[in-house]
Order: C-alpha cells, then sequence, then structure tokens
C-alpha cells in the first residue's frame, strides 16, 4: 500500500455468522470481507455466545484474504472480547491491545489497538454499546474517559451503537467526534434504523462512508457493513 491510496476501515456486526436465511455460514463472512478491500475490520458477534464462546470465523480463512485477528480475547477460543473484534491487513502491525471494561445493565466491552499505518499511528476503538439508552451513555463516557489518559494519537471508534435515532443518545461522542451513520444498516432486508455509527476523531479528514449493500451482505448477517476512507494524508505529523 502507497501512502497516496486511502485506509479503508469497516465495522461489521456478524450477528455469529447467521444470516437472514437462518443459516449459519462463515465462510460467508469471509466471502463478504474479502471483497470490501478493509485494511482495518472491527467485527461484533464474533464469537459465539455459549460456553466458551468459540470464534465463528477460522483464522486460516482470513489469512487466505489477507486478515489477521488481533489478541483482543482473554480465552484461547475467541477471537473478540464481549464479541468484539480487530481485523488487520496481515501485512501492517499493531501495538498497545487493550480491552476496555464498560458499564452498564448487560456486560460489554470495547477493543482497542493503535495501528502502525504507513501514513502514521491510527488508535481504533471497536464497540457494541448496551440495549439501554442510560447504559450507552455511561458506556460513551467511559470511553472517552479512557481515551483522555491515552497517548495523543489520533482515533476512530466504530460499531454498533444500538442508538435507533439520528439525534439522540449519542451525545458524549458528538462533543468531541464527529458522528457519521451511513444508513439504515439494520435490518439488513427491512433497513429499519442506523444502529452502526462511526465516530471520527475531528483531526482526522474522510474522504467518504457508506454502507455495503449487496445480494450477498442482505443474506450474510442482519447488519450491513459500514465503512469510513480516511484521507491520505490525515495522520502526517501525529
Amino acid at each position: 500500500m502507497t501512502e497516496d491510496r486511502p485506509i479503508r476501515l469497516l465495522s461489521y456486526n456478524i450477528r455469529k455468522a447467521l444470516g437472514t436465511d437462518r443459516r449459519r455460514d462463515p465462510m460467508r463472512i469471509v466471502r463478504v470481507l474479502s471483497h470490501t478491500q478493509a485494511d482495518i475490520v472491527l467485527l461484533q458477534e464474533a464469537d459465539l455466545r455459549l460456553g466458551d464462546r468459540p470464534a465463528v470465523l477460522s483464522e486460516d480463512a482470513l489469512g487466505d484474504i489477507g486478515l489477521a485477528p488481533l489478541a483482543v480475547a482473554d480465552t484461547d477460543v475467541s477471537m473478540g472480547w464481549h464479541g468484539n473484534a480487530i481485523l488487520l491487513r496481515a501485512d501492517w502491525t499493531a501495538r498497545q491491545i487493550t480491552r476496555i471494561p464498560l458499564p452498564g445493565f448487560e456486560p460489554r466491552g470495547a477493543v482497542s489497538a493503535i495501528i502502525d499505518t504507513p501514513q502514521g499511528p491510527l488508535r481504533v476503538i471497536g464497540l457494541h454499546m448496551g440495549l439501554l439508552r442510560r447504559s450507552r451513555v455511561a458506556q460513551q463516557n467511559a470511553i472517552l474517559a479512557w481515551i483522555a489518559d491515552q497517548s495523543d494519537i489520533q482515533t476512530i471508534l466504530a460499531g454498533d451503537l444500538n442508538e435507533w435515532t439520528l439525534h439522540r443518545g449519542l451525545g458524549p461522542f458528538a462533543k468531541s467526534h464527529s458522528l457519521h451513520a451511513p444508513g439504515r444498516s439494520y435490518h439488513a432486508r427491512w433497513r429499519l434504523a442506523p444502529l452502526d455509527r462511526i465516530a471520527v476523531d475531528r483531526r482526522l479528514d474522510l474522504i467518504d462512508t457508506g454502507m455495503i449493500d449487496t445480494k450477498l451482505t442482505r443474506a450474510a448477517s442482519d447488519h450491513l457493513p459500514i465503512y469510513a476512507d480516511l484521507e491520505p494524508g490525515s495522520l502526517r505529523g501525529v
């Protein structure tokens, strides 16, 4: 990759690879990812819910399309933490991989890493926020407090924020980040709500955000994947 190519970050709630046709097909998710040309992928619901919470995607299959999971899990069988996983181009490196506990009615957590991109370091945070608005507000405040204690590296957050409206509920993030809702990403077939969002450090420039809406993505999960393309050079000087 050269510095004049945008960095593509993808966020995708894969619903444990259970498609809208009620079939669990991990390779269908892998095919979606292979078509996105993403450099960084933030997954939600990447592990099965019961037992030891094993990963639903094969590391070998991901390796075949040039992606590798970062070590965010706290077990040997999971790919994520609270279902959140980070995949990275196999030829890139990451550091300061962190699990961020989040408050709320249900057990939730976020995962973070600093990615050493060809354009400079970028902190990414993947999250899946709670079902109750008061929990989501507390979770936003917890993440922002955590960021404030870290080194000053430009940051992008993305995931299933579980907020159904465009104008309420995400006030804490909106105070310090540019919020992007690429579309009604849930439900993949019925377009009910913009649950999947991207929050971008205001020092970062985006070329584009959007949803990937194809016959394959409408079948692979009940969420559509969303993406953000970062302007080349926006990380320089960090």
